[in-house]
């Protein structure tokens, strides 16, 4: 603003409240999710000197891609939001932001993070923008008609770790596919533990996640139930293309039937506090799974 010869700043809570507002555009927990799945696969696959530049580059451009995907979400979603309770206090259903200034944010986000993943190399921009691109335009419209929108949510969330992987080899190795196998399906159990929490409320706004039609019933948690024993067999592949010692290998074993064990509870006994447990177990084992990888070959 200016008055007379001066300039005044706006005030600083204005200021405030406009970081607020982009921190929630950009789901901030979640895009640090993504640095950590994409930043501890590339120590993992690294065979050389860990680069600080590449691993500067791989953050930031991760973090920024992903930010970018949550705010295109966002707007596209702003109306159903509106009917949630835990998202109509969001800048755009609650009218604090419009339209025009959260897509420029969000082009400002893709932009800059594609650049910074194209530094990099080719193969990890491509990956990056492919994987923004599935989340906002395939997987955020489809919510709202099919159920098998998870599988698209699947592929754009499990994408970080094969950029991990590709901007310490520069290229898709056995290995990338082994662990986007294992973070497609814990994409699983992970969401629709989430989802039948949040079922009541999904259904105000028109969005089907669980995989029946039922709801909280028997076949959706048989199949959440099947979609989590999966994730065993997957732990086991590392083995077997020597991507994995014996060791590392029971560990990710004993992992994956840990949080099998909370899937098979909520089998049994259909509560939203077991649906608790698997969403707590799930954010647990993905960690517990990058860590052991990266400490096993450093160590």
């Amino acid at each position: 603003m200016i008055s007379g010869n001066s300039i005044s700043l706006p005030p600083v809570k204005t200021i405030q409240a406009h970081l607020s507002d982009y921190t929630q555009l950009i789901k901030m927990r979640l895009s640090f999710l993504v640095v950590f799945s994409a930043s501890m696969a590339y120590l993992w696959a690294t065979q050389r000197h860990v680069d600080p530049l590449t691993i500067w580059l791989l953050s930031i451009g991760g973090f920024l891609i992903t930010g970018a995907a949550n705010t295109f979400n966002q707007v596209i979603e702003r109306r159903s939001d509106k009917l949630m309770k835990r998202t109509l206090t969001r800048p755009l259903p609650d009218g604090r932001m419009g339209v025009t200034e959260a897509l420029l944010f969000g082009f400002t986000l893709a932009i800059v993070g594609a650049f910074c993943l194209f530094k990099i190399n080719m193969l990890c921009g491509i990956l990056g923008l492919s994987a923004m691109l599935i989340y906002a335009g395939i997987y955020t419209p489809l919510k709202k008609i099919t159920p098998l929108t998870i599988f698209p949510g699947a592929v754009a969330g499990s994408l970080p770790v094969v950029i991990g992987c590709v901007a310490a080899t520069g290229s898709i190795t056995v290995g990338a596919m082994i662990l986007f196998a294992i973070q497609f399906i814990w994409q699983f159990p992970h969401t629709w533990s989430i989802a039948w929490l949040l079922d009541d409320e999904y259904n105000k706004a028109g969005i089907r996640m669980l995989p029946t039609s039922g709801g909280r019933n028997k076949a959706s948690a048989i199949i959440i139930l099947l979609s989590t024993f999966l994730i065993i067999p997957a732990g086991l592949l590392l083995y077997m293309y020597q991507s994995a010692g014996v060791n590392v290998t029971w560990l990710l074993v004993l992992a994956g039937v840990g949080f099998s064990g909370f899937a098979y509870k909520l089998y049994t006994d259909r509560t939203n506090k077991n649906a608790l447990r698997l969403m707590f177990s799930s954010f647990a084992y993905l960690p517990f799974v990058l860590f052991v990888l990266v400490l096993a070959k450093f160590l």
